[in-house]
């Protein structure tokens, strides 16, 4: 399928070909008929992309101070890969779509196949969207008019949050298309409307639609407009859909309100308020988030939990149906809105010339030509006979493209697919690395014969599932850490393992434990040496704090930090220490932690002896070094910084070592695909990767039970 795509490293906006997304729970597949180009809000993604390195600094402040704070722990180099991994993953533009439900995800009840809906999606001639960002069309309103129930919806949680009053004057700033939108419903309300912009085509359509709109090209004075038409009292409300850098406007707003007066921002100026405008006035001012209640709440948006009706009258969804409704009632007229209509193929009339006057809404038509929808796109034909260490990488995310494919790139390697689900980064990365096919169905490879390894990089709940089903398949596995997350998931896989082997043969399963391989950890082992008896380690992760909301502390989805991230170093102190972990105690930080906490040290009890302590912290600075292990053996102390240098003490010789910030990807994977291609046993023993995960599994129910839980 073809989908709009806006590349942020040049500029340059591409209608790409993409796989078609693969269907999943909570969410149905649809067929776009149109969409709708917002002008405004995308012509800032194109600007964005067009403008130079140091203009993006410019616009993303919080980000730079970000890349400065990264650069002051892991150096310049691996900033500057990460910061160029980030502006070359392309973004998806639109999200005005409508078309026909032609899948239906598992747990969907409220769309069947065939229903019109209007949606969220991109510019792209299939969308997958979640049932709480979707709504039916009625049968009165075309696909056309169905094209700007989100662009409405915008406009309207701007007025929802003003809570107008009939009767009450509300001053639009900005009449672009949600200016006229929100104009038009605010009349609807009962409201009078005064209307500012520069263009005079717009300043028209909103006098046609009963609106006392000024065009301040001329000259004239917003404020004097306001007070004029007031009587000096000054409006209720103002709502600024305008997209401007100053901080005039909002100064203007405070001016033109009357005492108490309410304030919303629904498009983008400057924000250095001044504290006298509003303080005089006791002035109410708000900013309004997108579509309405449900905005970005993962739990609303991608798990289909809805708010109740009675407690939350209006979310997106019910904002959506809402202007549907609008339209088809006949209160909100967009088809006069519609400036032009282009054909998707012919998307680069739009998109070429944003800034060219008289534009309003732009519809992008979608014919499919009969072309029925595929979930692969084959980038290149090969030949795989005889080959080994030929892989389908399962997931395209951050992570996988900044250091998984990097690293794979400098191996002998062979990559035949790399998958995700929604298609576009697959498509991307297969690209950019040389993957000969990309796809939204990791089944796909699966069941290809060529495939020999598959490499799961997908977010830590699809991981025991999708490694069962690889070893099934007959596949060799690396799977990103965690492997399982709890033990029913890992009795599953060793079930699946234990099917597959024998002593002398069977699949590979690997773990990204990449620490054990990093060089100064390799030397830090050497020195050790083995069979020396117990060992003493202390090991600390300043991990840095992640919002509550990321997926990774969901229990059910990321597993939390400890079982998610902490496992790395357990694995790396049963490599130093030479042993398996036989007991596990826990203390997190508070009086009542949860089991997802990520403040918290963990004691290791070793087969041999040995004891480690892990200090996991989120509380830390992010100036201060992220990882740092000390190993005490035989009078003998090594000290690891950061993996940028080490220290020995009573070594004789050995003083210190040192490195460019290295933590063992690249060793990893070069050892990995030198076992697929020449053999050899896995170079994480099986049952040490099953003792590392139940370790850290022992470490929650250690917290939750205060005492220590042995590690069978």
């Amino acid at each position: 399928m073809k989908q709009i795509i806006q590349d942020i490293k040049d500029g340059q906006t591409i209608l790409e070909e993409v796989p078609v997304p693969k269907v999943k729970s909570g969410h149905v597949l649809v067929k776009t008929s149109r969409t709708l180009v917002s002008l405004g809000t995308e012509r800032m993604l194109v600007d964005f992309g067009k403008a130079n390195f140091i203009d993006k600094a410019r616009q993303q402040p919080d980000k730079v101070k970000q890349v400065l704070d990264k650069v002051k722990t892991d150096g310049v180099k691996p900033t500057y890969e990460s910061v160029m991994n980030k502006l070359g993953q392309p973004l998806p533009l639109g999200y005005c779509n409508v078309g026909e439900v032609v899948a239906v995800g598992k747990g969907v009840t409220e769309f069947r196949i065939g229903d019109r809906v209007a949606s969220n999606g991109p510019h792209a001639e299939y969308v997958l969207v979640p049932v709480n960002l979707a709504a039916k069309v009625p049968d009165g309103v075309s696909d056309e008019e169905a094209a700007f129930t989100v662009i409405g919806s915008i406009a309207l949680q701007g007025i929802r949050l003003l809570a107008p009053t009939f009767g009450e004057t509300v001053v639009v700033v900005g009449l672009g298309l949600i200016g006229l939108i929100t104009a038009e419903l605010l009349r609807a309300n009962g409201c009078v409307v005064i209307g500012f912009d520069f263009d005079e085509q717009k300043v028209a359509m909103a006098r046609e639609k009963g609106v006392h709109a000024v065009n301040l090209s001329n000259g004239s004075d917003p404020v004097a407009v306001v007070q004029e038409m007031t009587g000096e009292i000054g409006c209720d409300g103002v709502i600024i859909t305008a997209s401007n850098s100053s901080d005039e406007i909002m100064h203007q707003a405070a001016e033109m309100s009357r005492k108490r007066g309410r304030i919303i921002l629904v498009g983008v100026v400057g924000l250095k308020l001044r504290r006298d405008d509003f303080y005089k006035k006791e002035l109410s001012f708000q900013v309004s988030c997108s579509y309405g209640p449900g905005r970005y709440d993962e739990a609303y948006e991608n798990k289909g939990q809805d708010y109740p009706i009675g407690y939350v009258r209006w979310t997106e969804k019910r904002n959506f149906e809402a202007i549907l409704q609008a339209i088809a009632a006949g209160q909100l007229d967009v088809k006069r809105l519609i400036t032009e209509r282009v054909k998707l193929e012919e998307y680069a009339q739009i998109y070429g010339d944003m800034k060219k006057p008289g534009s309003i809404a732009s519809i992008l038509k979608y014919s499919h030509n009969g072309r029925a929808p595929e979930a692969v796109v084959s980038l290149e034909e090969r030949a795989y006979a005889g080959q080994k260490a030929v892989l389908g990488i399962i997931g395209a995310g951050n992570f996988a493209s900044s250091t998984i494919l990097p690293c794979l790139e400098k191996t002998p390697a062979v990559l035949k697919y790399i998958a995700s689900s929604g298609g576009l980064t697959a498509t991307t990365m297969a690209k950019k690395f040389g993957a000969a096919k990309a796809t939204s169905d990791y089944k796909l490879m699966l069941q290809d014969k060529d495939v020999d390894t598959v490499v799961i990089t997908t977010r830590h709940n699809t991981h025991a599932s999708m490694v069962i089903e690889a070893l099934q398949a007959g596949k060799h596995v690396f799977v990103e850490k965690p492997l399982a997350l709890n033990n029913e998931e890992l009795e599953g896989i060793v079930s699946a393992y234990s099917a597959l082997s024998t002593q002398h043969s069977g699949p590979i399963v690997m773990v990204g434990f990449n620490r054990r391989f990093a060089p100064l950890a390799l030397k830090m082992k050497e020195l050790i040496g083995d069979n020396v008896g117990p060992v003493n380690i202390v090991a600390t992760m300043n991990a840095g704090a992640i919002p509550p909301d990321v997926w990774v502390h969901d229990p059910e989805v990321g597993g939390g930090r400890i079982i998610g991230e902490a496992c790395h170093f357990i694995d790396l102190c049963s490599y130093l220490a030479g042993s398996r972990v036989t007991a596990v105690c826990m203390n997190a930080m508070g009086v009542n932690p949860d089991e997802t906490t990520d403040n918290a040290s963990i004691l290791l009890k070793y087969e041999n002896g040995s004891n480690a302590v892990i200090n996991y912290f989120a509380n830390g600075s992010k100036s201060y070094a992220k990882e740092r292990v000390e190993v005490f053996s035989q009078q003998k102390v090594l000290v690891m910084d950061n993996w940028r240098k080490l220290q020995g003490y009573g070594f004789g010789k050995f003083k210190s070592a040192s490195s460019a910030q290295d933590k063992g990807h690249a060793n990893q994977f070069s050892m990995f695909v030198e076992r697929l291609q020449k053999g050899g046993e896995a170079l994480i023993p099986f049952g040490d990767l099953v003792n590392t995960t139940k370790a850290s599994f022992a470490a929650i129910e250690s917290m939750k039970r205060g005492e220590w839980i042995t590690v069978q």
